[in-house]
């Protein structure tokens, strides 16, 4: 479920009450999500454990791609020509 946007009056009580049930509403649908995933046979620990990979995943890949962009700076070519040299898709 998508949570409602809030449109406070102006009155700043009634914004944070406003906040608060958004806040409620988006923790009852992650409940709600994390239930799911557990239902599917994942666990917390699991899932933990693919998104701390995903993070190294993506640092290793920015650190390749700033390295393939220093060297296309250095040889004066682009660095979509790089990847042919070095056995790199496109979509990598």
């Amino acid at each position: 479920p998508s949570p409602r946007t809030c449109q406070p009056n102006g009155a700043n009580e009634e914004a944070l009450r406003c906040e608060i049930e958004e806040l409620k509403q988006k923790d009852l649908a992650l409940d709600q999500e994390i239930a799911q995933l557990l239902s599917e046979g994942y666990n917390l620990e699991e899932l933990e454990k693919h998104i701390s990979l995903l993070h190294e995943y993506n640092d290793i890949k920015d650190a390749g791609q700033m390295l393939l962009g220093k060297l296309a700076v250095i040889r004066g070519v682009t660095t979509k020509q790089l990847y042919p040299e070095y056995d790199l898709e496109l979509s990598d």
